[in-house]
């Protein structure tokens, strides 16, 4: 399968070329690949390359979320340029193996999920990226929220 992120949280194009997620389901788990523009606002994480790193969605990052709508239990899978962090229900940290590839102006991330991170009875998912600082942040969404169902003054919840 495979997504491409055009709108931000509140149904708004894009201004870049859009964010590409890919997902391949194998015996074992899917495979998650992510293609982004490279924006390195804000600059990288104080975390240890290539280890997980707890406040990832402070930093340039891509979420996705897998819900079981009915429990609320989820899986959040949260990548970065530099780093990665996995949470079941926000309370256990999970293991990942994560590469990847920057070039100039866009990086490539690749990850496995296994079955057993997954929840039971996921009906519902959605993609994130994030980046900028300050009143510049970004907040990209797949499924976005419609304009008519913004309130007043609301801001993008993930």
């Amino acid at each position: 399968l495979e997504y491409r992120i055009t709108t931000t949280w509140d149904s708004l194009p894009v201004l870049q070329r859009p964010m590409t997620l890919r997902f391949k389901s194998g015996v074992q788990g899917l495979l998650m690949e992510v293609n982004a523009p490279f924006f390195d606002d804000p600059l990288a994480s104080p975390g240890e390359a290539g280890q997980a790193f707890y406040g990832l969605w402070e930093y340039e990052v891509f979420e996705s979320l897998f819900l079981n709508s009915k429990t609320k239990q989820y899986l959040e899978v949260e990548l970065c340029k530099f780093s990665f962090n996995a949470h079941k229900l926000l309370s256990e940290g999970l293991s990942l193996q994560f590469k990847v590839n920057i070039t100039w102006d866009q990086w490539n991330g690749i990850t496995f999920l296994l079955w057993e991170y997954f929840p039971p009875g996921i009906d519902k998912m959605n993609s994130y990226a994030i980046h900028g600082s300050g009143i510049g942040r970004i907040y990209e969404a797949l499924y976005s929220i419609p304009r008519e169902e913004i309130e007043d003054r609301q801001g993008p919840n993930l």
